[in-house]
């Protein structure tokens, strides 16, 4: 039995007793975790700049290092982002259904946990305290396979979690950190089938494109996030410049920034000049049209509607119409967040109704798209697929159904 093998039986082994604990256990596991965690925040963030050193060194650009970054203020959001994943209600139990048959049979369906979860994720060591809450909430164990490049960061957090579940007299193994950062721990982990039930992949298009492709276990796709606002020819220039800036610069390392703006035509000639001036520091690259009123937007390539450039660049393309705006869109995203900004209600109503992402906003920032912000304390990742999860994944993401039947000595 490899390494591997022994890590993965040891969350199989502890599936059940993680599965059955109470509410009340689950809670009280959650709320010591969050404790640790801000009481030993120094441990935490000398172990981070550990991390951050050697990234800087290895030259790794602001926006990921950005990613990377603990600071005081983060930890005590992961501790928040936990407290508030135990304050929910707890998803496990909920019989969603139950209906009699003609022969009296009573058949219902009832929320259970999926089983063992295993994590594949990059630089980004709060994922490691969200996935933890997330699943120890629907009483899934799991299992953490974080990027090298956060592996002192995920070692203490894990170190730290694992610590506050003894001390409850809880199973430390509900979290287990796959300490090992090469590429073949990754590609063997893809195919632990025997003791991983759902492969959660979050980072890279790369990576996720990686996961998808080569894993033998199930796997739920997040996705990176090509994504666009388009400003309506309806639009209040003030609410789409501040949501743009908001969206872009707020933080340009995360999937749900905007990578991509589309424009009417009718309101180039008097928003490009404002767009460019509200955007100071941001390297624009526009199709031709955008060029004609600013001589500082570069000119766009076909690449570029395309891509996630994590950086302060965005692409801007001009548009007919709403319908032109919408297949543009739909061409080049990533199935993540939308918006429009309009005050037109018939053509959100469009834009909310044709284009397929996961999420679509109608005036306001893709910033939003986020666990925390939508109520579900964190998320484990933000799905773009369309089977079973889509968009922030919460508890009940987590969670599978079986039916539950009652008889009174029915035969067939």
């Amino acid at each position: 039995m490899t390494e591997l093998e022994q890590l993965g039986a040891r969350a199989r082994a502890v599936e059940h007793i993680v599965s059955i604990l109470t509410s009340d256990q689950k809670k009280k596991g959650l709320f010591l975790a969050a404790e640790a965690l801000e009481n030993r925040k120094e441990e935490i963030l000398a172990a981070n700049q550990e991390d951050i050193e050697v990234a800087e060194k290895n030259g790794m650009k602001e926006s990921l290092l950005d990613r990377l970054r603990l600071t005081e203020e983060r930890i005590a959001g992961i501790a928040k982002g936990i407290r508030q994943v135990a304050e929910l209600e707890d998803p496990i139990g909920e019989v969603l259904s139950m209906k009699k048959r003609p022969n009296g049979l009573l058949i219902g369906q009832k929320r259970v946990p999926i089983g063992v979860i295993g994590m594949i994720y990059e630089a980004r060591p709060n994922v490691t305290a969200d996935a933890f809450a997330l699943c120890f909430k629907t009483g899934n164990p799991v299992l953490l396979k974080g990027g090298s490049d956060a592996i002192c960061s995920n070692k203490k957090m894990v170190e730290i979690i694992r610590q506050a579940l003894k001390k409850g007299d809880l199973p430390e193994d509900a979290v287990i950190l796959i300490e090992s950062v090469d590429r073949a721990t990754t590609k063997e982990l893809m195919r632990l089938n025997q003791y991983v039930d759902v492969l959660i992949p979050r980072g890279s298009a790369g990576l996720i494109r990686s996961v998808v492709e080569n894993s033998t276990i199930p796997v739920i796709e997040t996705g990176s996030g090509n994504c666009h606002i388009y400003v309506d020819s309806s639009a209040n220039f003030q609410m789409a410049l501040d949501i743009i800036y908001n969206a872009k610069t707020q933080r340009i390392g995360v999937c749900n920034s905007c990578e991509s703006l589309v424009l009417h035509k009718d309101i180039v000639e008097e928003f490009v000049p404002r767009l460019v001036e509200k955007l100071k520091g941001v390297e624009i690259r526009g199709d031709k049209i955008v060029k004609q009123y600013s001589d500082k937007v570069m000119e766009a390539t076909e690449e570029d509607w395309g891509t996630e450039y994590l950086d302060y660049i965005i692409s801007v393309k001009t548009v007919e119409n709403i319908e032109e705006a919408i297949g543009h869109i739909n061409k080049y995203n990533t199935k993540h967040s939308e918006a429009i900004i309009t005050e037109s209600y018939v053509n959100a109503e469009k834009f909310l109704n044709e284009v397929d992402a996961a999420v679509v906003y109608v005036n306001a920032s893709t910033r939003f798209t986020d666990g925390f912000e939508f109520g579900f304390g964190a998320e484990i990742g933000i799905s773009t697929q369309k089977l079973h999860a889509r968009g922030p994944m919460g508890l009940k993401e987590l969670t599978s159904l079986k039916y539950i039947v009652y008889g009174s000595g029915q035969v067939r």
